[in-house]
C-alpha cells in the first residue's frame, strides 16, 4: 500500500522537474497520475480500516 504513495511522490517530483525544464504537457500528465495514485491510496486505506 505504501508503494502507491511512493509512486505518487515520484510522479510529483517528475512533474516538478518537467515543469522547470519547460515540458508543461508532460508535467501536467505526471501530476494527473500522481493525483490518481493518491486517490486510489486513500480509497484502499479507508477500505482496509473498515475491514
Amino acid at each position: 500500500m505504501f508503494d502507491l504513495i511512493y509512486l505518487a511522490v515520484i510522479f510529483l517530483i517528475l512533474a516538478l522537474i518537467f515543469y522547470i525544464v519547460g515540458a508543461r504537457g508532460i508535467a501536467g500528465f505526471s501530476m494527473e497520475i500522481a493525483k490518481w495514485l493518491v486517490i486510489i491510496f486513500v480509497i484502499v486505506a479507508v477500505i482496509t480500516f473498515l475491514l
